[in-house]
């Protein structure tokens, strides 16, 4: 193994991708124990293997995640730990003693136990697990012993002792780390490799939990704190289950890629992937390690043409805000935000000013949703312009009934270019005329419309399937309206915008509590993809209009009984029943927005609440 330690301190390793997302596309459900696959699929394993070393991979792993006997009797397996690890460091050899170039085997060691088994276990049964699993992997001819996935840090520590009692091996010591980067243990990774430094680790790394962006900060406090190569292995982000149970996830090649890249930069000697990877991602990654290989060893002679260019560094990775909205929201993080209202007077800088404001509290996102019956800019001009006044996400509220379908393709494409990324699909309503209401409107598309419009032109092809130059890269939204009259028809529609391809929905102003819980009951896990639309009541009048006037709006008579009742005190009464039903649904959905006030305490208060709400819930 010294060829292997020695190449690590020059060069960068690519380590596979994930094996069980590969048996998973291949049929297999991820409920089973994977590595019984060992034993009765062998082929499917070894094929997965030489995909992962035809991307470029220099580390394979085992197909022997959780394929120690804790594990397998939890889940009711019937197979021999040994024979199903024998069986997977067998496979993984043949396929590195054909390879046309030295790749490495390493034996895939997950905890004994899961985070929840934990307390049902004792130290002694831990060790005794993972011991018999190392002893067959070694027996099977691994040359690295592969410690993944540790959540506390007591049992990476306790396992690296086991192994260092039964062999020489290299041993590669991976804890993975929460959103918050701590490990489930609530160890930071500086802690981590503080208390590694004293073991016989060859390598330091981390994987699994994290996607490519949050796993890099993990990354680069790991290279800070250690003198050891650090290894960096992120999920594919998180995936979406479509009708048939299969996973997807959404993070392509290129993408990964660069964070690989930034992974090197920060000091890290082993790039790969893990949950969601493919050998898609792995050959991205290897090829951009390539790239980076051939600028550190390329000459810089003077004479040589375009020196300067060659001994140019690359550029760094400029996370945007909406890198971060858009992982935020996808990770299920919980989403704060305001929405903005364009002014009449087009020069008076209201609109910055309120959202400069509402940024200062640390929300996520700026909504602009212009009136469409008004004079003022569109939805998606506002959004655009107030991106220069706030460091968070800005979104824009496209209506169809005003537009062609050509020409809402021409605006999205323009919005798109100048750097607008996230839209929220409705179909909007057009102001009466005179005694024929809706008699303006176009109705090229709805909102289900629209948002097939958007998921076509992130594929690549514009509304007739004619290809595009490029590829949009639009998070798509939609509305919900839990005061809907038909609850049951409302989650219909609702779920033709999910298929359609919407990834996240915006409510309504809420006015009801109740209504909305049972839109959650109805969505089931989708609730989470709901951000509920807060817009306090400001006067009696205004709660009698919504309830009596406006279709499909509902108020709570009770709040509306409370409203009449408080006379001057409305305004206050209006946001004490906006904190009720914030403090009742926020710890169910995927955040809040605050709508139709512009006074910055007001903001603030309900953006607290939101937050304190949703912490109760988790």
């Amino acid at each position: 193994m010294n060829d292997l330690m020695s190449r690590l301190v020059d060069d960068v390793l690519i380590v596979d991708g994930a094996m069980g997302t590969m048996l998973h596309a291949a049929g297999n459900s991820l409920d089973r124990v994977l590595p019984e696959l060992n034993l009765t699929d062998p082929e499917l394993v070894a094929t997965v293997h030489a995909g992962y070393i035809g991307a470029g991979a220099d580390v394979i792993e085992t197909n022997t995640w959780g394929a120690n006997q804790l594990n397998l009797k939890s889940h009711g397996s019937a197979f021999d730990a040994r024979e199903l690890n024998l069986a997977g460091a067998e496979i993984a050899r043949r396929a590195c003693d054909v390879a046309p170039r030295t790749v490495y085997v390493a034996g895939a060691v997950s905890p004994a136990v899961t985070a929840r088994q934990r307390r049902a276990s004792t130290p002694t049964q831990r060790i005794s697990a993972i011991k018999a699993q190392v002893a067959a992997l070694i027996e099977g001819g691994v040359d690295i012993v592969f410690l993944e996935t540790f959540g506390f840090l007591a049992d990476l520590v306790e396992a690296v002792r086991v192994v260092a009692d039964l062999t020489d091996l290299p041993i590669f010591a991976h804890a993975t780390f929460c959103d918050n980067g701590m490990t489930l243990g609530g160890e930071s990774p500086r802690e981590v490799a503080t208390a590694l430094a004293g073991l016989p680790v060859a390598v330091i790394g981390t994987n699994c939990t994290l996607g490519p962006q949050g796993l890099l900060n993990v990354v680069t406090e790991l290279c800070e704190a250690t003198d050891r190569p650090v290894s960096a292995l992120p999920n594919a982000g998180v995936p979406r289950r479509s009708p048939d149970g299969q996973f997807h996830y959404r993070i392509d090649g290129d993408y990964i890629a660069r964070y690989a890249r930034a992974y090197t930069e920060a000091g890290a000697r082993l790039v790969g992937g893990c949950c969601g990877t493919t050998p898609d991602h792995i050959q991205a990654i290897a090829a951009e390690v390539r790239r980076l290989r051939l600028a550190r060893s390329a000459p810089v002679a003077d004479e040589r043409p375009y020196a300067e260019a060659a001994r140019r560094e690359p550029e760094p990775i400029v996370v945007t805000a909406t890198d971060v909205f858009h992982e935020n929201l996808l990770k299920g993080r919980f989403i704060t935000g305001v929405q903005i209202l364009p002014s009449t007077h087009l020069d008076d800088g209201r609109a910055s000013m309120s959202a400069a404001a509402a940024d200062d509290l640390g929300i996520d996102l700026i909504l602009a949703a212009a009136e469409d019956e008004r004079v003022t800019l569109s939805s998606t001009s506002l959004a655009l312009h107030l991106q220069d006044a706030v460091s968070c996400e800005t979104a824009a509220v496209v209506s169809t009934w005003n537009r062609t379908i050509m020409t809402l393709q021409a605006d999205l494409l323009g919005a798109h270019a100048l750097g607008l990324r996230t839209i929220v699909c409705q179909t909007g309503t057009p102001a009466p005329q005179g005694g024929y209401p809706n008699a303006d409107g176009i109705w090229d598309v709805d909102s289900v419309g629209l948002v097939s419009l958007l998921a076509s032109l992130n594929s690549g092809s514009d509304c007739s399937g004619l290809p595009l130059a490029n590829k949009t890269a639009f998070l798509v939204g939609a509305r919900c309206n839990p005061g809907a009259d038909d609850i049951k028809a409302e989650v219909v529609r609702v779920r033709e915008k999910l298929d359609a391809g919407a990834e996240f929905l915006l409510t309504r102003p809420v006015y009801d509590s109740r209504r909305c819980l049972e839109l959650f009951d109805e969505l089931g896990s989708d609730q989470k993809k709901v951000l509920i639309t807060i817009a306090p009541l400001a006067s009696f009048a205004q709660a009698e209009f919504l309830a009596h006037e406006v279709p499909d709006a509902f108020v709570d008579p009770a709040f509306l009984e409370r409203m009449e009742r408080t006379g001057a005190d409305a305004e206050r009464a209006g946001i004490d029943i906006a904190r009720e039903i914030i403090e009742a649904v926020a710890p169910r959905a995927g955040g809040v927005l605050i709508a139709g006030v512009t006074e910055s305490p007001v903001v603030s208060e309900l953006i607290g609440v939101a937050r304190a709400a949703q912490l109760r819930g988790d």
